[in-house]
């Protein structure tokens, strides 16, 4: 059955845009996992594309994530990685960071945040276009793929922080234990497996659910690997749905009034012709409203959905109209045809998207 109602964020309370403040002693702190209230330190990990319900659903599979302490928190809208890590990173919301997606509309061109480029033009400094320091401007050691030191993305969600690249989980699990020994009190670690796994397979076969069984032990050899004093924390920037060979569809007869699309295929932006925001509007709700809860800039912006009082140069970004996805539908930009071929997506507000872990266990080295 398709869900009725969005799944809304939380801004205000147990989500993601609330995370490292409380990691970090400034935030409301009563809602993180016991084990992290009398750690000294903490490595938080974050294992890209791991929803809540991918843990619940397999209490046999993986007996080491459901071994740890604590319940699904919410991620940020859109729930996609560009803004929902940013969120993590500089604890505040997509509105106020402004990586508002996969894609966005920055001075009339379209970013790829992750691989930080333009088609027609060379890219912006990351710093002109995510403004807000990572971490609160504390130098926090972080560990991630080796690949990503230089990239655009990491410049704007990671920048001061002290980078330990990993080429392999054992490299990964040994950066997190001398962060955590040598007196690190928190560390961020960052894996993306299950979403590279999940994007180039989809959910419902033996390639998912062996990456899952892996990073379930991965998690175990890190716990066996921390000390006692330690904290290891895991989360997730958001959920899956699963693709079928029907769900990714064309923009139809409203495509001669986009001017462009950004966003994701699951939580699609359409800027509109100039003049033609209305008709926009209502032809999307027309062909679309069925797959999609669809809202003009305006009721995004009331609804709150991405957070509240974005800058003009935020706000700009924003499409003239939105459509997240219900069940399992995804929208296909014109000029980004291949992104139809990913087997699962994220982005819009259903409960396996929204809905990501928040879990721990001290360490158990001896």
């Amino acid at each position: 059955m398709t869900q009725i109602a969005p799944v809304l964020p939380v801004y205000d309370g147990p989500g993601l845009a609330n995370l490292m403040p409380a990691l970090l002693g400034a935030g409301d702190r009563s809602w993180l996992p016991e084990p992290c209230a009398s750690a000294r330190a903490t490595v938080l990990l974050v294992i890209d594309g791991l929803g809540w319900d991918a843990i619940l659903a397999r209490k046999i599979e993986l007996p080491v994530l459901n071994s740890l302490v604590g319940g699904p928190i919410s991620s940020v809208v859109p729930s996609t990685t560009a803004a929902a890590l940013t969120s993590i990173t500089t604890g505040t919301t997509p509105a106020q960071h402004g990586l508002i997606g996969y894609r966005i509309r920055v001075d009339g061109s379209v970013l790829n945040v992750l691989s930080w480029h333009f088609q027609d033009r060379q890219p912006p400094d990351p710093n002109s276009v995510q403004r807000i320091a990572p971490f609160r401007g504390q130098p926090v050691p972080v560990v991630t793929k080796s690949e990503f030191a230089r990239s655009g993305f990491t410049e704007a969600h990671l920048r001061g922080a002290l980078f330990s690249g990993w080429r392999t989980t054992s490299t990964l699990i040994q950066e997190c234990v001398r962060s955590s020994v040598s007196g690190a009190p928190l560390t961020y670690a960052y894996y993306p497996g299950v979403d590279e796994v999940a994007h180039q397979y989809g959910l419902e076969n033996d390639f998912y659910e062996a990456e899952l069984r892996f990073v379930d032990h991965m998690v175990g050899d890190l716990l066996a690997a921390l000390p006692p004093d330690c904290a290891l924390l895991i989360t997730s920037d958001h959920g899956q749905v699963n693709l079928g060979p029907n769900s990714w569809r064309d923009l139809g007869d409203i495509s001669g009034l986009v001017d462009a699309c950004s966003g994701d295929g699951r939580f699609r932006y359409l800027h509109a012709r100039r003049g033609m925001a209305k008709e926009l509007l209502e032809g999307a709700k027309a062909i679309h409203g069925e797959y999609a809860w669809i809202r003009s800039k305006e009721e995004l912006l009331d609804d709150g959905w991405l957070g509240s009082a974005p800058s003009t140069a935020v706000a700009r970004r924003i499409g003239d109209v939105v459509m997240a996805a219900r069940g399992d539908a995804a929208f296909i930009d014109p000029k980004l045809p291949g992104e139809a071929r990913l087997r699962s997506a994220h982005g819009s507000l259903t409960a396996a998207e929204m809905q990501v872990p928040l879990l721990s266990l001290p360490g158990q080295s001896l």
